[in-house]
């Protein structure tokens, strides 16, 4: 159950190559800058410098360190690496915010979806346009970006609150549906948006 008066949170999830990142980017540009939405950074032990999403690289024993002290509100493990969401979220949901998190299908699964101001976003795209996506960023090597291929058929996402946002047309589509998701939000916390 969620405080009164907290703000929603808006899980994003999605297979590799959905474009995820470069549609919460997007959306974030397209927000004017007094709405009081907030985007969490990912805490990723990857190098900085290995590209994609501007996240906080943090070395196998930092990641453990700050599991082990209760520093991040969701952890998992993916594609070889930790991920971790901190905990300040839930500081930036009770002064009112709505919180932006790029999760993991997997791990969305075993939180049994959160909390009742939990709105989940599956971004995705048709697998043809995945496997293009994933060769062109050259961040994995070919076996690695079939793992990630075959990952993106593993899990499905049922529940009933499950917004999809199919990213196959231009980046303002998407994200222009995604700020749209989020100005509804804003307007009626209580609204449940069903797929």
């Amino acid at each position: 159950m969620v405080a009164a008066g907290q703000g929603p949170l808006v899980y994003v999830m999605g297979p590799s190559g959905a474009g995820k990142d470069s549609v919460l980017n997007r959306a974030r540009a397209l927000l004017a800058a007094d709405t009081p939405v907030v985007f969490a950074h990912r805490y990723i032990t990857r190098p900085a410098e290995a590209g994609g999403e501007n996240h906080v690289a943090l070395s196998p024993a930092e990641f453990a360190l700050r599991r082990a002290h209760g520093l991040f509100a969701f952890h998992w493990q993916a594609h070889g690496n930790e991920y971790g969401i901190g905990r300040e979220i839930h500081a930036w949901r009770k002064v009112g915010l709505t919180v932006v998190v790029s999760g993991s299908r997997e791990h969305f699964q075993k939180v049994n979806g959160g909390d009742d101001e939990t709105h989940p976003v599956l971004i995705t795209a048709p697998a043809g346009t995945l496997a293009e996506r994933l060769a062109g960023r050259g961040r994995e090597d070919s076996a690695a970006a079939e793992a990630r291929l075959g990952r993106s058929e593993a899990y499905e996402v049922n529940d009933l609150r499950l917004v999809t946002i199919v990213n196959d047309g231009t980046l303002d589509q998407a994200a222009g549906a995604f700020v749209s998701l989020l100005a509804t939000l804003r307007r009626s916390p209580d609204v449940r948006r069903r797929a």
